[in-house]
């Protein structure tokens, strides 16, 4: 009875942590910009905007990093994690940190997923039941860098992001409705995501101790399957021309994957689907595509289609028509994988399968 009290005092409290975080509004930057002397010559005007953008350009950088320094310093200690009698539970936000738990500790641990592949973090609203397999879990795991946007300040009080040691240096940032917010699209850098697995490694052995070995082979072996798929994704990558590598994506959730291969990206929305979509970048995307000549356009598997035929029909009015590489199968999987049973529903596979499908309608 004491036990079932107590979990329905977490659950409550868990409830409202999650109705005062999503109540907060997001902290505007505020520039401080002043007036040029009316004295000045154009040439010293002109050395003034460049000194001034600069700078602007400095302090832009220097605040990503240290929101993602910021960040890693919230982070509880893995110290914090205890071992459980049986077989622990292991809550997983993502299809991504599903997958991941999954081939490092198979069968020693129960996996839960609070949001369902195929739907969009960005925008997924926590249920109840979720908010019960967070207060739970005997671990819970989430990617961090403000990919759960809406569960941010729950998960950081409860868990152990898969980014809490992510170089700064390494991190993407971009412009998002004027703000500057870090890309938490990580997991298309595969160093990067290598170092996930070395996070996610970290909390499965402290919570499995006796297990401990196993875990460290798992990530071993997996870590050689992940170089085995980049090389081989990247001679594939390596056939499309040099005037046919542009990739055309609905929001922007493939800025790693252009590092990673050294292509091009361009999307008409911001990183987070929740962004606004302005008149001004969707005809700027449509201009690239005519001005690019870019053979295909690729629909996502969390977001609308219409989206990207809406595109193709303002390149048409351009007299330009572009092929829309859009349903079922012939979809990028950018924020979620796919449905279990699916191709796609592991990372490897789902890497495999955007690599493929870009590679067959570019190349």
């Amino acid at each position: 009875m004491i036990k079932k009290i107590f979990s329905y005092v977490s659950i409550f409290m868990m409830m409202v942590l999650f109705l005062t975080a999503c109540g907060q509004a997001n902290t505007e930057n505020q520039t401080n910009q002043s007036s040029p002397d009316q004295t000045v010559t154009e040439n010293q005007l002109e050395v003034q905007e460049e000194s001034s953008q600069r700078e602007t350009e400095a302090e832009e950088s220097q605040a990503a990093e240290t929101e993602v320094e910021s960040h890693q310093h919230t982070q509880k200690d893995i110290s914090e994690i205890k071992v459980v009698e049986g077989k622990p539970v292991v809550t997983a936000t993502t299809t991504f940190v599903s997958d991941m738990v999954k081939v490092l500790a198979g069968d020693f641990v129960e996996t839960q997923l609070i949001i369902p592949a195929g739907e969009d973090p960005h925008l997924y609203e926590t249920k109840p039941q979720d908010l019960e397999k967070l207060s739970q879990a005997d671990l819970v795991i989430y990617h961090g860098l403000h990919f759960e946007g809406k569960m941010v300040d729950v998960l950081e009080s409860l868990g152990y992001d898969l980014t809490r040691d992510f170089p700064a240096s390494q991190i993407g940032n971009m412009d998002q409705d004027g703000d500057l917010v870090v890309d938490p699209h990580f997991w298309f850098d595969i160093d990067l995501y290598k170092l996930a697995v070395d996070n996610a490694q970290n909390y499965l052995q402290a919570l499995l101790p006796d297990n401990a070995d196993t875990i460290a082979e798992n990530a071993e072996n997996y870590k050689a399957e992940l170089d085995t798929m980049i090389k081989e994704c990247t001679e594939k990558m390596d056939s499309i021309p040099k005037e046919s590598r542009f990739l055309i994506t609905p929001h922007d959730a493939f800025n790693y994957f252009s590092r990673e291969f050294n292509i091009p990206v361009m999307a008409p929305q911001g990183i987070s689907t929740d962004s606004e979509v302005a008149n001004k970048d969707i005809q700027n995307t449509v201009d690239f595509i005519v001005e690019n000549k870019v053979k295909a356009i690729f629909a996502e598997s969390t977001t609308d289609p219409a989206r990207m035929e809406k595109l193709k029909e303002a390149c048409t009015a351009q007299g330009f028509d572009v092929e829309v590489v859009s349903g079922e199968g012939r979809e990028l999987f950018s924020d979620s994988l796919a449905p279990e049973g699916s191709d796609g529903d592991t990372f490897l596979t789902m890497f495999k399968h955007n690599v493929d499908l870009i590679v067959e309608n570019l190349k």
